[in-house]
């Protein structure tokens, strides 16, 4: 199989994924496990301010949104190595997790969240009977 290298757009890839634009937002790095029932998710995002922080889950896409403000353009900066402007992340969801009591929780720079195995999808025991089976007619 032939492979076409693009160094320039690899580059421009790097650059978005680091940076950022309005249009194309900035990745925010994350850990996730599953702990009994329970999936956690955790977003590094320090310096962000919770009232910028937009949490949404539609039809199984649950978004992480956040902006980290520039210091401002009257500043002459010396190092600028922090990322700043919009932060975005998207996780699909299955149909086993009960979107509708995720909790989410933002402390000390991270955004932790939450989100339970929906009751559907949980393991359960079944009744075993003895004797005759039953017949359904249909």
């Amino acid at each position: 199989m032939l492979m076409r290298a693009d160094a320039l757009g690899e580059v421009d890839r790097l650059t978005h994924r680091v940076l950022g634009t309005a249009a194309l937002p900035a990745y925010l790095p994350m850990d996730a496990w599953r702990d009994g029932d329970t999936f956690f998710v955790e977003l590094d995002m320090p310096g962000m301010r919770p009232e910028s922080l937009d949490v949404t889950v539609e039809r199984g896409v649950l978004t992480v949104r956040a902006e980290r403000p520039d210091v401002g353009s009257g500043h002459t900066m010396l190092v600028w190595e922090r990322p700043h402007g919009v932060f975005s992340r998207q996780l699909f969801l299955g149909e086993s997790l009960d979107i509708d009591n995720v909790h989410a929780d933002y402390t000390d720079g991270v955004l932790r969240l939450a989100i339970p195995l929906a009751q559907h999808a949980k393991p359960r025991k079944l009744a075993v009977t003895t004797g005759t089976p039953k017949v359904v007619n249909a």
